[in-house]
């Protein structure tokens, strides 16, 4: 039933507010509206789900909301997705003649646009821009879908298996392999044959070129209508990730998660000498990396993404009592802060009509190393593309500053130095900040100095990453190149003073205690961001730069291990100390008072207190003269 000439003129006015009919001409639109029959699902009804068979319909929601759930969810469950108005549903499923993997159930009373498959393909093949995004949104969903299914959280050692097992230990067989000219009949045969799900493509040394698993029979095999006797390396997903054996599970864990893959070749010598799915790590509990950042990643607004926030924290408890060190418990929290991050910064340019290929949204600081804790604020900034045009540069700091404001109710404080994207000092193009970099290390005062620190640790989060490459490129090298500024960076961090007295005990401030972050880490951090900058050390954490410069140096393995161990150290207590302060705000989140420590954690606070000095030391005879 065709609606009504009105009925029509709403559903258009209603389409032309949200993407892609924003951008659609008038007979797309109008195509759109006529094709589409309106569909009502009561609360607790399901709009389309997999026992349907091949989905017939497009579904676009006008109003309600409906929840997407997967065959091991509940409605509404930790791993479910929810659909709000404007929201498009099935479009992949109905493109490719296929059923919906997830049951959509309404929660509310629901109107919905049904635009039949027929109709569907023959609108995406008139309408360039309604194809693009659609294309942009099936990516987008398989995307979503394949990071929720890679990712996952580890607790602590159950039995021999812990975040410290190495690669190495966890697999139990060498890897099913092929040479890359081997015939996909070939192939598909052997992994039917040994039970097994991916098949790795070596070269004649064994080192890994390629995988060709189960999932992409589908899509690169079948629906391409690929003949079987084409070599495997037509379809094989290449190049491949690969983590040596010595690399521990965390490692693995969080490759998957970034890349979005299920197997990870494990190599010795350059050799593959196993395989690790995801299958082989194991969950860490109910609140897991895969559960958190599923939902970040599919948060509609700032609300959601709040309650992530606190999901990250609550998460970050969890780790930290559950005894997962402080690299890693780091590690995961900065990886969930960049999954909120980056879902935010999204929102906010569709919302502000920024073009996030254009701009690079850039973390400084801890979350620039790696190294958030629980009680962290903002420091980013924004780099834009060297064509920016001018006309611009109002939008774009309004988009900015819309995304500071929502880190700050999701509970990452403003910057009070203004290190923020929102600001313009914060805000430029690439050449642009080319030349402040240059401008303050031909100055080298302190204003100087303290900028240069921030923004050495920068890392892209969002937007275009090449943008943030060439800023690195382009740093790194000037750097290399200023032995003076040099110089002025090690003779700045040389006037934090260590807190131990000239018996080596530990001096306690006026609290009793000491400031673990401006009196511990810091101390670390500075001497390995001027290491790194000096040798050309590409790593931007603090425990790599360390341990990298140590081998450049020369100094014996164990001084440069002891150097990361301490640094480690003081941040195991910085968590401690955070997740005690809890929610209180009068709290010092950084500082821990001496009588509130074990005897032995007292006397391994101050051996790493000595390294924190032996390794001042050693700053202080490579620049202090």
């Amino acid at each position: 039933m065709v609606p009504s000439p009105s009925l029509l003129a709403q559903f258009r006015d209603e389409l032309r507010r949200r993407p892609p009919f924003d951008r659609m001409d008038e007979p797309a639109l109008d195509f759109f509206t006529t094709h589409a029959q309106q569909v009502y699902v009561a609360p607790g009804e399901v709009l389309a789900e997999p026992a349907n068979g091949p989905a017939q319909a497009l579904f676009y929601i006008r109003e309600g909301a409906v929840t997407g759930s997967g065959p091991a969810d509940t409605a509404g469950g930790p791993d479910a997705i929810s659909y709000e108005a404007g929201d498009l549903l099935a479009a992949g499923a109905a493109l490719a003649g296929r059923a919906v993997t997830r049951t959509y159930r309404a929660t509310q009373d629901t109107f919905a646009l049904a635009l039949p498959v027929a109709a569907l393909r023959e609108l995406a093949s008139t309408s360039a821009e309604f194809a693009a995004y659609l294309n942009r949104r099936f990516a987008e969903d398989l995307a979503r879908t394949g990071r929720a299914l890679q990712e996952a959280s580890w607790s602590r050692t159950v039995d021999e298996q812990s975040l410290e097992t190495p690669l190495g230990e966890l697999t139990r067989r060498a890897p099913v392999s092929c040479a890359p000219d081997t015939p996909l009949r070939e192939v598909l045969g052997r992994m039917q044959a040994e039970r097994i799900g991916s098949m790795l493509v070596t070269d004649a040394a064994g080192a890994p070129l390629g995988i060709f698993t189960r999932h992409d029979v589908l899509d690169r095999v079948a629906l391409p209508g690929i003949a079987l006797d084409s070599p495997v390396r037509a379809v094989m997903s290449s190049p491949v990730h690969a983590l040596p054996a010595e690399a521990t599970a965390h490692e693995a864990a969080l490759t998957m998660s970034r890349h979005g893959i299920r197997h990870l070749p494990v190599v010795r010598d350059g050799r593959a000498v196993g395989l690790v799915s995801e299958r082989d790590l194991f969950a860490l509990q109910r609140l897991s990396l895969k559960g958190v950042s599923g939902r970040l990643r599919a948060a509609p607004d700032v609300a959601a993404l709040a309650a992530g926030a606190a999901e990250i924290r609550r998460f970050a408890r969890l780790l930290l009592g559950q005894g997962v060190s402080a690299r890693h418990a780091t590690g995961m929290i900065s990886h969930l802060n960049d999954v909120l991050t980056a879902r935010l910064v999204a929102l906010e340019a569709a919302r502000h009509g920024v073009d996030a290929t254009r701009v690079c949204w850039l973390a400084l600081g801890s979350e620039g190393r790696g190294e958030q804790t629980i009680a962290t604020d903002q420091d980013n900034a924004l780099v834009l593309a060297e064509d920016f045009p001018a006309q611009e540069r109002a939008a774009v700091l309004a988009f900015a500053q819309a995304v500071n404001h929502g880190l700050d109710a999701c509970g990452y404080p403003l910057c009070k130095g203004g290190v923020m994207a929102g600001q313009p000092a914060m805000c430029r193009t690439l050449p642009e900040w080319r030349t402040a970099f240059s401008g303050w290390m031909a100055h080298g005062g302190p204003e100087d100095l303290l900028a240069a620190a921030i923004h050495f640790d920068l890392r892209p989060i969002a937007g275009d990453d090449a943008l943030a490459g060439a800023l690195r490129e382009h740093v790194g090298r000037a750097a290399r190149g200023n032995a003076r500024f040099l110089k002025q960076m090690a003779l700045n961090a040389l006037d934090r003073r260590v807190p131990l007295d000239w018996r080596g005990a530990i001096a306690p401030d006026a609290r009793g205690g000491v400031d673990l972050k401006l009196q511990g880490a810091a101390i670390y951090t500075e001497a390995a961001r001027i290491y790194a900058l000096a040798l050309g050390v590409a790593a931007t954490g603090t425990r790599e730069r360390l341990l990298a410069a140590g081998a450049a140096l020369g100094v014996p393995a164990g001084e440069s291990q002891s150097w990361a161990g301490g640094f480690d150290f003081v941040q195991s207590l910085r968590l401690r100390a955070q997740m005690d302060a809890g929610e209180n705000t009068a709290a010092q989140p950084n500082h821990v008072r001496l009588d509130t420590l074990s005897d032995l954690e007292r006397r391994t606070l101050k051996e790493a207190l000595r390294i924190a000095k032996l390794l001042q030391q050693r700053l202080r005879l490579d620049y202090d003269r």
